[in-house]
């Protein structure tokens, strides 16, 4: 079974997300056959690379708070965080366009290391004063999720490398009615959208591995048809 995520670095409930459904998967008794990918989508692709702002500015901006409200907000976000056992800083945090990391996420799914480096961005991001929108500390991630660090190098100095990857999700998340993030797809038969609780995630697993296509093995062996009609095998053939 497939689990595809849509996800931003930039978005709190990302994070506390990826944790709910990984305790919601830790209790799921094939877990061990379920395969989680993890697809881009920017929450401000306008933002202009290098243009980066703190985060409560930020909010009380886009929101027409106060700081004093938008310091609440984060304030809540942060007390959902810290009841998964997450890390999260209120102050402090900057935010800006997010597209190299989704670059260097896909370098990292081809190596087999996404989850790794996703893991350690959302850390660094929200948990540690360390700034996901400097290229410097990308590079480090990278080396820390196990990639190398020249190619990661690379592939940042080169704003094509992987783009159309990034592309790609945004256009596929639009096509599934994927307006925000969180957004998890269980083998393209049931969505959830939003940092749920691990219950709810557990709830989709089980669901969605009982509807589960059948996959049918042995298809060239003899059968009997609908209308009762038998192949007849070749001699030494099993029936």
């Amino acid at each position: 079974m497939r689990v595809e995520i849509w996800s931003d670095i930039a978005c709190p409930w990302c994070y506390i997300g990826k944790a709910r459904f990984e305790k919601g998967l830790a209790g799921f008794a094939h877990r061990d056959e379920v395969e989680v990918v993890h697809r881009s989508f920017e929450l401000d692709p306008g933002h202009a690379k290098g243009d980066t702002a703190q985060v409560i500015d930020m909010l009380a901006q886009k929101y027409g708070r106060t700081r004093e409200e938008a310091q609440a907000m984060e304030a809540n976000v942060a007390a959902n965080a810290q009841a998964e056992g997450l890390g999260y800083l209120t102050e402090g945090r900057d935010h800006g366009n997010t597209f190299d990391i989704h670059r260097l996420l896909h370098l990292a799914k081809a190596r087999g290391r996404q989850d790794e480096l996703l893991g350690l961005a959302y850390r660094a991001n929200f948990a540690e004063e360390r700034s996901v929108y400097d290229g410097d500390v990308l590079v480090e991630l990278a080396v820390e999720a196990g990639l190398d660090a020249d190619e990661a190098r690379a592939v940042l100095a080169d704003p094509e490398v992987y783009a159309a990857e990034v592309r790609a999700d945004e256009r596929e998340a639009s096509e599934l009615g994927a307006n925000a993030v969180p957004f998890f797809v269980f083998d393209r038969r049931y969505g959830i959208s939003g940092g749920q609780p691990a219950e709810v995630f557990a709830q989709a697993l089980e669901q969605a591995w009982k509807d589960r296509p059948l996959t049918v093995i042995g298809g060239d062996a003899a059968v009997c048809d609908a209308d009762g009609a038998c192949e007849v095998p070749q001699t030494g053939s099993g029936a």
